[in-house]
């Protein structure tokens, strides 16, 4: 069995295209994309709610059977809300630093 991604996913609303409730409406669409289809979502961050662009972030682990059908209901996402896209980055090594980590 081929071991989960760790993906990190972003959407944005840098450009104003939409509205705060369609902005709203579409933060929880992608949300509830990610969590029916990842392993475990790692965390969720969204900017800073003072600064003049919007933009959310997740961390998704996902297993390499799922990512077929989330990128495709991601694609479809962004077409349903007029976006250029949705950012879809794979970590291909996730290094985990202990305490005592050598040199």
């Amino acid at each position: 069995m081929a071991e989960p991604l760790t993906v990190y996913v972003s959407i944005g609303n840098s450009d104003d295209k939409l509205t705060q409730t369609r902005w709203s409406d579409f933060h929880a669409r992608f949300l509830a994309l990610l969590r029916e289809h990842a392993n475990a979502v790692w965390g969720a961050w969204l900017s800073n709610p003072a600064d003049p662009w919007q933009n959310a972030c997740a961390c998704v682990e996902i297993g390499p059977d799922s990512v077929t059908a989330l990128t495709r209901e991601l694609a479809r996402l962004a077409a349903e809300f007029d976006q250029d896209s949705i950012a879809w980055a794979e970590a291909p090594a996730t290094r985990f630093l202990r305490p005592r980590e050598p040199g």
